[in-house]
């Protein structure tokens, strides 16, 4: 159970006009992560501006940007995002749910390309131990531009803030509310 209540946008009067862009924003939607974070509306504001960039404005590939999205995930022990990325988000940015799986041990599964199992050791590198060994990086350095590079290491960066708040706060599922 959640350590902080839920709210709707019309919980709060000065969070109601951003509950309503954000709801627009995700199809309607107002997912536990929002109704959280609207406690403080400049930084359910800022997270959600944010979020939209990281996910939609990158040059990553759709498919690169789920494995390291569910990869971060698996390694935190986040089910909340685990469970909005599998299967849905992850099936419609071409990701199996055989590859979901692999994602638990991906070193050992042959199911990702020679860029993706480099972004996916940084990822771990960058998850497990913050600092990321100049080998990682000399491999993600073969097959993504300076772009790229920055972008992935905001995704993870990003991500890994995004668990470290689901994780303090407890929230719950979506259907478990």
């Amino acid at each position: 159970m959640s350590r902080i209540p839920y709210i709707e946008g019309e919980d709060t009067p000065e969070a109601a006009d951003l509950a309503a862009r954000i709801s627009a924003g995700r199809r309607g939607n107002l997912i536990n992560v929002y109704r959280l974070l609207l406690h403080s509306p400049p930084i359910a504001a800022s997270w959600f501006e944010h979020l939209n960039a990281v996910r939609w404005k990158t040059t990553l590939s759709g498919r690169l940007r789920e494995l390291l999205i569910i990869r971060i995930a698996l390694i935190n022990r986040v089910d909340y995002v685990i469970a909005q990325h599998i299967p849905k988000l992850a099936l419609a940015d071409g990701v199996s749910l055989d590859e979901c799986e692999a994602l638990r041990e991906w070193s050992a599964s042959d199911l990702f390309s020679p860029d993706e199992r480099a972004a996916l050791a940084y990822a771990d590198a960058m998850t497990r131990d913050v600092a990321v060994p100049d080998d990682v990086f000399a491999a993600v350095r073969k097959h993504f531009d300076d772009r790229q590079i920055v972008e992935l290491s905001v995704l993870i960066g990003t991500y890994n803030m995004h668990n470290r708040v689901m994780l303090a706060l407890q929230i719950d599922l979506e259907n478990s509310r």
